[in-house]
């Protein structure tokens, strides 16, 4: 007597595969897809060679001006890769944050990714880790060829501050790329994000400091209000706690520098930490709203 026994079909490669805690298989495959795509694009070696190219002439300027090795260089040199890092590198993730959804839209491609059984926030995740990824890649290989230039002229002094100032920018760029995707789900056409996205930045750098100034002048701002809107300014609040981790003095950055040292001390950087955070978090939070509840057509 013949006995039948019942095969039970093999599971799906993808369901072999271990989901990272936090994120699921879908998020995690559109990241992989993503960074794919970004690391295949145009935009990533025009970025990366640009910051790399502009790193690297800071460094040897900085270096060449101080005149002396060690410390008073590589402090000449941070305060320049600082003021590069608020103009360059905001304009660069807001902008691929907000072509990234439009793109797609534009493209009609969000249509076909929308109706495979993901959900738009797994859609929205996978492209802000992908993302995340490139840039980071990007800015920390130009940091990287600027480091090579410091140990060369200057020696190894000074470096964990210069991973302190990576990790900032670094954080920076995640925050900055969050604003460009909230920018992204609002439009439908890539060329409106990124004049939108060009705007906001240009907003960001007018009101870290000639916007501040003019404001002190024009409203006769009190130091107090004028700190509150320097906090408020994600690029400003970057450039204050990049300046205390330098364990520089903030009287370099005006009244609201100063004010700022003498009234909260130690519990500045924890603040400013929190501000560029609370940008990034409410930013893509807000984006995933939008994203989910709006029709992608």
């Amino acid at each position: 007597m013949s006995t039948l026994t019942a095969t039970a079909p093999a599971p799906p490669a993808a369901a072999l595969v271990p989901a990272c805690p936090g994120f699921s298989r879908a998020t995690l495959a559109f990241a992989r897809r993503e960074l794919r795509d970004a690391v295949t694009s145009r935009w990533f070696p025009l970025y990366t060679i640009g910051f790399a190219v502009l790193a690297m002439a800071t460094s040897f300027m900085a270096l060449a001006g101080s005149g002396s090795m060690g410390f008073a260089g590589f402090g000449r040199t941070a305060a320049g890769l600082l003021n590069l890092v608020m103009l360059i590198v905001p304009l660069m993730a807001m902008t691929a944050g907000a072509t990234s959804i439009a793109g797609e839209r534009e493209r009609g491609t969000l249509l076909y990714l929308l109706a495979q059984p993901v959900s738009p926030r797994e859609i929205l995740l996978g492209k802000f880790l992908g993302l995340s990824i490139a840039l980071c890649a990007s800015v920390c290989i130009g940091f990287s060829l600027s480091a090579a230039v410091l140990a060369w002229k200057a020696g190894g002094t000074g470096v964990g501050s210069f991973l302190m100032l990576v990790a900032m920018t670094c954080l920076l760029t995640v925050v900055m790329l969050s604003v460009g995707l909230l920018i992204s789900v609002c439009t439908r056409k890539a060329s409106v994000a990124t004049g939108v996205a060009v705007f906001t930045w240009l907003a960001f750098v007018f009101l870290s400091d000639l916007g501040l100034m003019a404001g002190t002048i024009v409203f006769k701002l009190r130091v107090q209000e004028l700190f509150t809107l320097a906090m408020l300014n994600p690029i400003q609040a970057y450039k204050m706690s990049v300046v205390n981790g330098l364990n520089a003095s903030l009287d370099v950055l005006g009244p609201a520098g100063a004010y700022a040292s003498r009234h909260y001390g130690s519990a500045l950087p924890w603040m400013l930490l929190g501000v560029l955070t609370a940008w990034g978090a409410l930013s893509l939070t807000l984006a995933s709203v939008i994203f989910t509840r709006k029709s992608p057509a």
